[in-house]
């Protein structure tokens, strides 16, 4: 199959009347797309039949989807066709912006209005909602193309994607490793080039886990700048949703019309790129400490190009950092627990539950009230000592790694960094808490590849409220780096 691309080339490198073959298209950007559906040289349509086929022929491999709705998202693209494609200035004729017509996918714990919506649990596994969650709605009035429901850890609790009731996500790159979690269908999907685009959720990391160990961008906006209304929640205090893309730009259009803000603030996607003199913060106290030897030279390699770029770093110290980790696990654990025994399901379900979220959910059933109390005013004190910090440094966003490795194989309960054996959950949360718990906004973005060929992932942490100018941040730097391969078992 060929699609041509007329005068229109794409950002990786295909030329002015040449052909698009297919793992172009399946890895084209969510903007190159756009601009093809607005010159009429591909449709909604085709695409979203073209990314069917795709996923029916390659989701075996990568078990990144629970549930693909065919029918629904055929009907979706057909009238998004219809809008697009009818002439300019007369009736039937509507351009709801970049992402009218883009196939996206979900991740499977956002509810969605007469699709099975199973959290990756056994105990939802037939669960249809009688109503979708808000950034659903807001999702389909910008006329995205929803492909289907993706693979996740239980309940959204676990950072591997190493499902017992649906099989594990298996990571692009190499199918023995895990994909990270929760959101790993996300990940792997949009790696894999089985959509455009997903939303996921974020609770420790969930969403820039994934997006790390696939190659991919994860963006975890200001806590409560998107509705979480209609999501399965693990911890209220800590719970975000966001996009998951495969650059800065492609996240910002997702994230824009789902974003709660004001018609005056600026998109996220108009943020302009190019050098500026921004001061970035390396807590090379905490984050650097703990790094595979691959990770640390290729985080080192990327820190050199901010600065050969006139990027100033600052190192600095946050306080409290140390103790972000463990006040994060109390307020999930207990939350998490609440919430389950709330909903009826724990203690009397027990046996339903994968092994891994019940013994999390029956910690959570011991977490004191004074501990709980104890992580909350932790929290608090943090968030006002991150943004003190922050403000005295003068700080634009802080870098740190995203995860100290790269992708563990499939039920790697350990990992040995630098001769020192640690719990592989602890190492992938450890740089990814922090943000949770200060409910600040975040971006990872892929750096390079192991001598393995595994994705590792920078991050960038900015303060509450300042999307905007991560976005700008990011955007900068990520033009310096050079653009990964595509998963060589998938193009």
């Amino acid at each position: 199959m060929f699609f041509r691309i007329g005068e229109i080339g794409l950002v990786s490198g295909t030329s002015i009347g040449q052909t698009m073959s297919d793992n172009e298209l399946a890895f084209a950007s969510i903007n190159d797309l756009g601009r093809l559906f607005r010159k009429r040289k591909v449709s909604p349509l085709e695409v979203t039949r073209f990314m069917l086929e795709r996923i029916e022929r390659l989701n075996p491999k990568l078990n990144a989807y629970i549930t693909v709705c065919a029918d629904v998202a055929l009907e979706q693209a057909k009238k998004a066709e219809s809008e697009l494609f009818a002439p300019r200035g007369k009736k039937g004729y509507r351009d709801r912006g970049p992402l009218h017509g883009i196939p996206i996918s979900l991740k499977d714990n956002i509810y969605t209005k007469g699709i099975r919506t199973t959290a990756g649990s056994k105990i939802l596994k037939d669960f249809v909602p009688l109503h979708g969650a808000g950034v659903v709605a807001k999702l389909r009035e910008a006329g995205a193309v929803i492909l289907g429901k993706t693979n996740m850890h239980e309940f959204a609790y676990g950072v591997t994607s190493n499902n017992p009731h649906f099989g594990p996500v298996r990571n692009p790159w190499d199918l023995s490793r895990i994909p990270g979690g929760s959101s790993g269908g996300s990940a792997a999907a949009l790696a894999a080039g089985l959509c455009y685009g997903s939303i996921g959720t974020d609770t420790g990391g969930s969403i820039r886990i994934p997006a790390a160990l696939c190659g991919v961008v994860g963006f975890k906006p200001t806590l409560g700048l998107v509705s979480v209304e209609g999501v399965v929640p693990v911890s209220p205090t800590l719970d975000c949703v966001g996009p998951l893309a495969r650059s800065t730009h492609d996240a910002a259009l997702l994230a824009d019309p789902i974003l709660e803000r004001s018609r005056t603030q600026p998109l996220l996607s108009q943020a302009t790129r190019g050098k500026r003199k921004f001061r970035v913060g390396l807590p090379k106290d905490f984050a650097f400490k703990i790094l595979s030897v691959d990770v640390q030279y290729i985080i080192d390699r990327a820190v050199r190009r901010l600065e050969r770029a006139g990027v100033t770093l600052v190192e600095l110290n946050l306080p409290l950092l140390h103790e972000s980790e463990d006040a994060g696990n109390q307020i999930a654990w207990a939350e998490a627990t609440h919430y389950h025994q709330q909903a009826g399901w724990f203690p009397s379900r027990s046996s339903d539950y994968g092994e891994d979220v019940r013994t999390r959910i029956e910690l959570g059933a011991k977490v004191s009230a004074t501990a709980y109390l104890q992580a909350l005013d932790v929290r608090l004190r943090f968030i006002q000592q991150f943004h003190m910090a922050l403000e005295h440094a003068k700080i634009n966003a802080l870098a740190v790694p995203t995860t100290p490795i790269g992708a563990p194989a499939i039920g790697e309960e350990t990992t040995s960094v630098n001769g020192e054996n640690h719990p592989t959950r602890a190492l992938l949360l450890r740089l990814n808490r922090p943000a949770n718990l200060a409910g600040v906004p975040a971006i990872s973005i892929p750096c390079g590849l192991t001598s393995d060929g595994l994705p590792v992932g920078l991050q960038f942490i900015s303060a509450v409220g300042d999307e905007l100018r991560l976005t700008q941040v990011v955007s900068a730097f990520e033009e310096l780096l050079p653009v990964l391969p595509r998963p060589p078992l998938f193009v």
